[in-house]
């Protein structure tokens, strides 16, 4: 006897394909940055407002996992204000953290305002590995007596001041994690903390700024070497996400693989370097109208080009996926090389199904392009994937019906909404059990 799984029952996107794209695309504030300015509130024990917060069911989960803490959380249009000041519990519930992998972070802000963390071993999208390691050595190295037991990191500070030590920490790989958890429990430490071989991302630099907003002192974020100088303590901030590197990404691919022109704001075009570099090398022009505006333009033929993920500022692996999308219709051989993830080649398996060529061995993809794609039914495996089977079905012939929603719920702010609005044959078909749509997530109150 067979069972349906939830996933049967789960709300579809269907896609007619071969329609072209006009107009113009909001984009949100990034989901990265927003989720862990949500961890870095923690640090201030006064008022806080996150602007240009996206609507996420990720950010919804970050939202409970503070309000579990004793946080006081509430969304005003894209604002949240969280007032973090009777902030009274150490441990963070499982249920919470094993769904959301970012919530990890707090345990910097905890250990560094309360002394004391407890937090499960984290969740989130199944591409790899992403040990915590990196995080537990370095808040050791700052006086953290660290321990696993039973699936949760036990943290606690010793002493009587309960204040972490500055320390000088090399991380072995640029994490971005880790670097964000050092640099915000760096920010009330005791003395000066020098990350080493830290990440680059824009993100962390947001982070950074955020937290200078907040009365730290933090220099060098944005390159290899971070240094914190400890404060006492940090005041109310009123401070706006940057917008979403990711998503202006994906918007960009989606006018390359349909052929349309589309307009994008507001981006930061430095955050794009080897984004745009790659769209160049494929054939398509991007071009920027105004210092926070892009356009692309397609070009009549697309070619194939080779690809490497790296760090920051290397090509971003969460924009593997679309550009795997797009190499399927290019011209000649591409590879793929994906080095940051070990699990995150999902959608390979799906772009096949729709008629792409697409061979894997280990961490390569080689990819020959084809003439077009065929919709097809597809399960969407992580986040990035299902962006790429919504970027893929865009431009296949015929209707391309896609499973896995919840994976794109949790990091893209209306997708579909956006897509609508740029002409795209676009909807949400609900299961017959009335599943979960991202309308009926946990949302955070209103005031």
């Amino acid at each position: 006897m067979t069972h349906s799984s939830p996933e049967d029952r789960s709300p579809v996107l269907e896609i007619i394909g071969g329609h072209r794209l006009s107009g113009e695309v909001r984009i949100s504030g990034a989901k990265n940055s927003a989720l862990v300015l949500m961890a870095g509130s923690l640090l201030c024990s006064q008022d806080c407002r996150i602007r240009n917060v996206p609507s996420l069911a990720d950010v919804a989960r970050m939202g409970e996992v503070l309000s579990a803490l004793g946080v006081k959380i509430t969304r005003k249009d894209d604002a949240l204000e969280i007032d973090a000041r009777h902030l009274s519990q150490s441990k963070a519930p499982y249920e919470l953290v094993s769904q959301l992998r970012a919530s990890f972070f707090i345990i910097g802000p905890l250990l560094a305002r309360l002394g004391i963390a407890r937090i499960p071993l984290p969740g989130g999208c199944a591409i790899g590995a992403r040990p915590v390691d990196l995080h537990v050595r370095g808040l050791q190295a700052m006086g953290a007596d660290v321990q696993i037991e039973h699936g949760t990191v036990h943290a606690c500070i010793p002493g009587v001041n309960r204040r972490l030590k500055g320390a000088r920490i090399y991380l072995d790989y640029p994490s971005v994690g880790a670097t964000e958890t050092l640099m915000m429990a760096a920010t009330l430490a005791d003395g000066e903390t020098i990350l080493e071989n830290a990440a680059q991302e824009p993100e962390v630099v947001d982070l950074a700024n955020f937290c200078r907003a907040m009365g730290a002192r933090i220099r060098g974020a944005g390159t290899n070497t971070i240094v914190i100088s400890g404060v006492p303590s940090l005041h109310s901030v009123d401070y706006a996400v940057i917008p979403d590197r990711v998503e202006v990404g994906t918007f960009l691919v989606a006018g390359a693989i349909t052929q349309s022109e589309l307009s994008l704001a507001p981006v930061v075009p430095d955050h794009l370097t080897a984004v745009i570099a790659k769209l160049r090398a494929i054939g398509s022009e991007v071009v920027q109208e105004t210092p926070s505006r892009l356009r692309i333009v397609p070009g009549t033929s697309r070619l194939g080009t080779d690809i490497e993920t790296l760090p920051y500022p290397g090509f971003p692996t969460d924009m593997q996926a679309q550009f795997m999308a797009l190499l399927t219709l290019s011209e000649g051989d591409s590879i793929i090389t994906e080095t940051v993830f070990e699990n995150r080649m999902g959608h390979v398996a799906e772009l096949n199904r729709m008629g792409a060529d697409i061979r894997t061995k280990g961490n390569h993809a080689v990819i020959r392009g084809v003439p077009f794609l065929t919709g097809a039914p597809v399960v969407a495996t992580d986040l990035r994937a299902s962006a790429a089977l919504v970027l893929a079905g865009l431009a296949a012939r015929g209707t391309t019906i896609i499973q896995g929603l919840h994976h794109l719920d949790r990091g893209y702010d209306d997708l579909e909404g956006k897509l609508k609005l740029l002409g795209a044959q676009i909807r949400r078909v609900k299961g017959d059990t009335g599943a979960e749509s991202v309308s009926s997530l946990p949302v955070m109150p209103r005031s």
